[in-house]
């Protein structure tokens, strides 16, 4: 642990496998942070943890007192090298199953916590000056960050701003699809559905007991694994660890209310399966499959239908973000709504040891060339596909 701040908060910096022994502070603190982020919250993370977070750890910022509240939770990795030179960086904890990075934060507090937990990276001799938040958000918290580090003379730039499909219909909730989706869409839709019940009785269906969504996820696991992701060897079921995280993270919010599994069966079959989480008024429809052998029938775009129609009934239910890559052909024809994203590069302090200018230079280049590979290897893959 490292040194604490004489201030009306306390802050330290802890590895990750010791916050197991704050999980009712943590899932407090949860329950009502500015930004809700199910990726951030105990029963996900400590699962993910073993996986994808070798090598995190987490600022905590806590109240003083004798019955300390936790006010902010700043989970991330020290990169040494991200740019190839000795210049480390904190970076927020993302990775490929937890597409968002906004830290949890006391909503009464949120520009006391962000100013000390800044504070607290200025000072201390073991953590990098320069912090990099992916996939932070656009609303109240990033702008509260900017507001924090203008007041201290401190720097950000964003880089990679995008959107992606959003649901968030507010009081435009009844027609919702008939607005979004094209009539002539619709009726070709309501055909496949048809052609899709000639193989038997179609029924959509929902597990959010604990003991159901174990069962269908294994339905999940199986769809996903005879499509695409199991030809290229990416699918849960390849990876004994990734099936292990996701059982334990679906398993563990299913006995918090927060996780449930929607399916289009045929004959009790599944043909499709979603894996939506929710904290809050949030959700998130974190994890698709459909049976590939039927794609003619759109099965995931059906069970999109079925599931936007539950979630626009439910008025508890303020927004669901897709967790889908920005222009997805699918999703962003039918939620019509988007949420911003960007990455935040920040320096905290204006006392920092070079140019804010270079870091900014290098992070840029640094996708710059990422671009590049992956668009060469995109490009040989679809020449390697026409041969």
């Amino acid at each position: 642990m490292h040194g604490t701040l004489e201030s009306a908060l306390r802050v330290e910096w802890r590895p990750f496998p010791e916050l197991a022994a704050w999980v009712a502070q943590w899932r407090e603190l949860a329950g009502r942070a500015v930004e809700p982020n199910i990726f951030y919250e105990p029963a996900f993370a400590l699962a993910a943890a073993p996986v994808f977070g070798h090598d995190v750890g987490a600022g905590l910022v806590w109240s003083r007192g004798a019955s300390p509240s936790l006010l902010g939770f700043f989970p991330a990795r020290v990169e040494r090298r991200r740019y190839g030179i000795a210049l480390p960086i904190l970076v927020g904890w993302t990775h490929p199953y937890a597409p968002l990075g906004a830290p949890l934060v006391e909503p009464e507090m949120r520009a006391a916590v962000i100013e000390a937990w800044l504070d607290f990276i200025a000072r201390d001799a073991e953590l990098p000056k320069l912090i990099l938040l992916p996939y932070l958000p656009e609303g109240l918290l990033a702008d509260t960050i900017d507001t924090v580090l203008s007041r201290r003379g401190g720097s950000s730039a964003s880089f990679a701003r995008h959107a992606r499909a959003l649901l968030s219909p507010l009081n435009m909730r009844a027609g919702y699809l008939e607005r979004s989706i094209h009539s002539k869409k619709r009726k070709e839709l309501r055909r496949q559905r048809k052609r899709l019940a000639d193989g038997g009785s179609v029924t959509s269906m929902e597990a959010s007991a604990p003991l159901a969504v174990a069962h269908a996820l294994e339905d999940f696991f199986a769809l996903e694994m005879r499509g695409w992701k199991g030809r290229a060897g990416t699918a849960a079921r390849c990876h004994d660890e990734i099936r292990r995280f996701m059982e334990s993270a679906v398993s563990g919010l299913a006995a918090e209310g927060k996780a449930r599994i929607l399916r289009l069966c045929v004959d009790a079959r599944a043909v499709a399966a979603i894996v939506m989480l929710r904290s809050r008024a949030t959700a998130w429809c974190w994890k698709i499959a459909y049976d590939e052998r039927r794609a003619r029938f759109s099965p995931g775009v059906q069970l999109i239908l079925d599931v936007t129609e539950r979630l626009l009934g439910d008025p508890c239910i303020e927004r669901v973000d897709s967790c889908a890559t920005p222009d997805h052909p699918m999703i962003d024809h039918v939620w019509r709504e988007r949420l911003m994203l960007a990455d935040h590069l920040i320096c905290p302090s204006s006392a920092a040891s070079l140019p804010f200018g270079m870091p900014c230079t290098l992070e840029g280049m640094r996708r710059s060339v990422i671009g590049l590979t992956k668009g060469g290897r995109d490009l040989l893959r679809r020449r390697d596909a026409r041969r």
